[in-house]
């Protein structure tokens, strides 16, 4: 997810779908991809590349109850999963990393990836280089292991789950043989097999516009995914309210087309008890509670969940004070009266000097060791609210990622953890948990005293 407004220097959605667009070739995970996996996950699985092995019903472990039936007392990540490189069995090359390829080598990303944790099979050489002359790497969101991993992460320091994001501009059911749909497909059947590991809960949530395609895509789409993956009949999907949680994110944006009828159309097929019931979550901008028009008719008569977009609204404590004193009172008052739950959206710091080819500061909204993060959730609980989404898991384009970050990245314009363990936001994560649901807090070093071993993090 990227933050979007006309008022804020932020990215624009269509930077996304423009990298995410790249082109790709059909999807052939290689044998050695596929038997990478992390200490506890199933063997694996045999991988012909085809639709039907792609869009399969899932048919192993899964957690004996479901780790989420609300998102009450938890904290969710958004999962984006869109990063390729030659040799993970794709023949797509680098995908969401830049021309890290190329001689001289350039990137598109602020943050580098921690892979001291990733197997063999998991590591992607670049051409960039650390100072000790040795390759840098990155890996492959295609990689079943590399997906495993990061849902073991999430168990392991505490993370509730995941919304998988799913773009319309990659997603085409009516030709399922073509290059963007079978990765994006892959990607979520991974999620899902993660997921059900490691007990944890997923959902997908759709990137998207509001017109009559985009709202027919989302509709045969949908379809596919119960009839063919048969999504929501493992423990591990996401629920709330009653229903398999499906967030739409970009209702209601400025630069987002929308078609009201359109779009009752997608939320009332959706709801309907034939389609799965689903309970319906709206990311929506910051403005949402001043609407008077039909997205408001829309809100009030099928979403369960809003969750207005944070990400680089603001970019220091009193400004976040401002926008929450600002906001929240009555998004939440609103709420109140329409009956519907509020997921507000928190993130460490901000940057994409890299991926605005030094348009944009370098660290343009400093983590500061996390205090920038932690602030926000504070803020969370101070209003009352008890759940909370994490922007995001592994978005490094934008600075925003959470997930094990180096600090000993190549030579170039790079943000660091500031000699920070690499998963110290991971920590601060759970930290959020069990601050959202009453739980006693032990920050790590430096907001407190010791970190705690990952270890000791239970499911």
């Amino acid at each position: 997810m990227l933050a979007r407004s006309g008022r804020i220097p932020t990215l624009d959605m269509l930077s996304r779908v423009r990298l995410a667009a790249a082109a790709l070739s059909l999807l052939l995970l290689s044998p050695a991809a596929a038997s990478a996996q992390p200490e506890g996950a199933p063997g694996p699985a045999a991988n012909p590349a085809t639709p039907d092995w792609i869009l399969r019903p899932y048919d192993g472990p899964t957690p004996a109850e479901r780790p989420v039936t609300t998102l009450h007392g938890t904290v969710m990540v958004g999962y984006q999963g869109w990063f390729m490189a030659p040799g993970d069995g794709y023949g797509a090359g680098f995908v969401h990393w830049g021309n890290v390829g190329a001689k001289p080598p350039s990137c598109t990303v602020d943050l580098w990836p921690d892979l001291t944790d990733y197997g063999p099979d998991e590591r992607y050489p670049t051409e960039y280089r650390h100072a000790d002359g040795s390759a840098a790497e990155v890996f492959s969101s295609t990689n079943r292991a590399t997906v495993l991993r990061h849902f073991r992460w999430m168990r392991d320091y505490g993370i509730d789950g995941a919304f998988v994001q799913r773009f319309t501009a990659c997603i085409s059911p009516d030709h399922p043989e073509r290059w963007n749909d079978r990765r994006t497909n892959a990607v979520l059947q991974h999620c899902r097999e993660g997921a059900n590991v490691y007990g944890r809960a997923y959902a997908v949530m759709y990137d998207t516009d509001f017109d009559g395609p985009a709202c027919d895509t989302i509709i045969a789409d949908w379809t596919r995914l119960r009839r063919d993956m048969h999504l929501l009949e493992t423990n591990a999907y996401m629920r709330h309210s009653g229903g398999p949680v499906v967030a739409l994110w970009g209702f209601g944006f400025n630069h987002r087309r929308f078609d009201a009828p359109a779009a009752g159309r997608l939320l009332a097929f959706l709801k309907s008890p034939d389609n799965g019931g689903c309970t319906i979550m709206l990311g929506v901008p910051n403005d949402w509670a001043s609407w008077t028009d039909e997205r408001m008719e829309l809100i009030q008569r099928y979403a369960a969940i809003v969750s207005p977009w944070n990400v680089g609204r603001y970019n220091s404590d009193a400004s976040a004070d401002a926008h929450f004193a600002r906001l929240w009172p009555g998004d939440l008052a609103l709420c109140k009266r329409l009956g519907i739950d509020y997921q507000p959206v928190v993130f460490p710091g901000f940057s994409w000097t890299n991926l605005k080819r030094g348009a944009s500061p370098l660290d343009q909204i400093p983590r500061r060791k996390g205090e920038f993060f932690w602030h926000q959730v504070e803020r969370v609980h101070d209003y009352g609210m008890d759940m909370a989404y994490i922007a995001m898991f592994d978005e490094v384009d934008e600075g925003t990622a959470i997930f094990k970050i180096t600090n000993d990245p190549p030579a170039g314009d790079f943000v660091t953890l500031e000699g920070l363990p690499s998963d110290h936001y991971l920590q601060l994560a759970r930290q959020a948990g069990r601050l959202l649901r009453g739980e006693p807090v032990a920050l790590p070093a430096p907001l407190g005293e010791q970190p705690e071993s990952p270890a000791e993090h239970g499911p």
